[in-house]
């Protein structure tokens, strides 16, 4: 258990439904204990104990870790080259370093198990290497506050042609070695790539092949054998059961929906058209894009704009896919550019991913008695660049309360000691008796009412 006590202060805390400036967030053990108006406080002169420690969060905010449920971003650093399989654990502790640089504190490891190879072929594809790395997954969450950075959790992504993999796809889901699955169906004709056109022009982009070649491989995954709808709802089945959320992908029409109803399917992944992803939501689905897709201001293959989306409420979750520096990135020009509240621009990456994935009892929003998952953004100033093309940057992260990642921007020096001089002139004013006693009330825990969750108030002072 980490029992530092932590205060996050004179921050503007990003809560789920508002945004509240000037405010401190207090963690105890682990978990919120308390969110009030800032007291500006900091270490007592002379105090020296690690059981405190004390944030300056002026002019920056504070968020509530980032949950993505679908990446592919362990492909990358596990196999930096296509033919290249570096060792899986390994990669698993490098990915999630630059995972909590980016604000990720619960990252869903999206996983494919698939049939035939319709693109190209990498080998940490294999279904091998697929099943070694849910098992590495799966052992991690014992012990993700005392051995990792970040919450790993395992999206499994069932590809319908996953025929021969159907009994071990099986046996993962009731051994509750996953915690998210989805149907795919990359079947060119429908879905993603209802345009042939552009199947053909992307199949091209992998491989070196004719327009021949190219009829060839259609026709064959047009034909090709598929999991049946019992077997799908068995899944689906065994997944509810196990309390693991069931999702569709690039549903591209009202009878997909219909079909994904039939397995409780509470997420619709990549809606490929605005009227679908609408309808979704009226069936209460969630509904994911892409992050890149709002940070490029269009879809890579064609679909609907995810900007536009958002900003008719047809889309209410964000994932990185494949790149994670999109999360806070999208965040910010939903913000910025299309208006969106802070709050709701936050909570596509934090609350409704939580509730999606059914961990919004634990984390993604701030609130008293969620773990202190939490992360602390300041807009760093790009040179000749106009204020609102500031690049925010995460510089401070924090799992169950305890530190994971810092970064140190020059730039925000001046603005951090700036405020430290402020803070020693206060210390130096004298403090009246009953403000004194007004700001060490401040510090009382409103979830915590036994002793061993209260302060030692003699280490802290409250300034302005």
């Amino acid at each position: 258990m980490n029992d530092t006590t932590l205060i996050i202060s004179g921050g503007t805390v990003v809560c789920e439904d508002a945004v509240l400036p000037d405010h401190d967030v207090f963690v105890r053990s682990g978990r919120i204990a308390a969110i009030r108006p800032s007291a500006g406080y900091r270490l007592a002169d002379g105090t020296d104990d690690s059981s405190l420690a004390i944030v300056d969060a002026r002019g920056a905010y504070v968020a509530p870790g980032m949950i993505d449920v679908h990446s592919d971003f362990i492909e990358t650093v596990a196999s930096p080259r296509p033919s290249v399989v570096m060792d899986l654990r390994t990669s698993l502790y490098q990915a999630e370093r630059e995972l909590a640089a980016h604000g990720i504190t619960t990252i869903f490891h999206s996983l494919s198990v698939y049939g035939a190879a319709i693109f190209d072929h990498k080998p940490i594809r294999n279904f091998e290497n697929v099943m070694n790395l849910v098992e590495e997954v799966s052992a991690m969450r014992s012990v993700e506050e005392a051995e990792h950075l970040i919450r790993h959790r395992l999206h499994l992504r069932i590809e319908i042609d996953s025929v021969d993999r159907y009994d071990a796809i099986k046996e993962c889901i009731a051994a509750g070695s996953v915690d998210m699955i989805s149907f795919m169906d990359h079947t060119p004709g429908q879905g993603q790539y209802s345009d042939l056109g552009i199947f053909g022009n992307t199949l091209k982009g992998y491989r070196d092949i004719s327009d021949q070649e190219v009829a060839r491989i259609i026709e064959e995954q047009q034909r090709s054998d598929k999991l049946s709808l019992a077997q799908m709802t068995e899944l689906a089945r065994l997944a509810r059961r196990r309390g693991i959320s069931v999702a569709s992908h690039d549903d591209d029409a009202i009878e997909k929906l219909d079909r994904m109803a039939a397995l409780d399917a509470a997420i619709s992944e990549f809606p490929i058209t605005m009227d679908v992803a609408h309808e979704a939501r009226k069936r209460g689905m969630h509904t994911l894009a892409g992050a890149p897709n709002v940070m490029m201001g269009h879809s890579h293959s064609g679909n609907l704009s995810a900007r536009e989306a958002v900003g008719e409420d047809a889309i209410d979750m964000l994932c990185s896919d494949y790149y994670p520096a999109a999360m806070l990135g999208a965040v910010f020009v939903l913000h910025r550019i299309v208006g969106l509240d802070l709050a709701r621009a936050f909570a596509l990456v934090t609350a409704h991913p939580a509730q999606a994935a059914g961990i919004s009892d634990e984390v993604g929003s701030i609130a008293v008695g969620k773990r202190a998952d939490l992360i602390v953004v300041r807009e760093l100033p790009v040179r000749g660049a106009s204020e609102d093309e500031s690049v925010p940057v995460v510089t401070e992260a924090f799992v169950g309360g305890r530190c994971v990642h810092r970064s140190l921007y020059p730039a925000f020096e001046d603005v951090l000691a700036d405020g430290d001089a402020r803070r020693r002139r206060a210390a130096d004013a004298p403090v009246a008796a009953d403000q004194a006693s007004a700001d060490r009330g401040a510090l009382d825990f409103a979830a915590a009412e036994d002793e061993a969750a209260q302060i030692d108030f003699e280490k802290a002072q409250a300034v302005r």
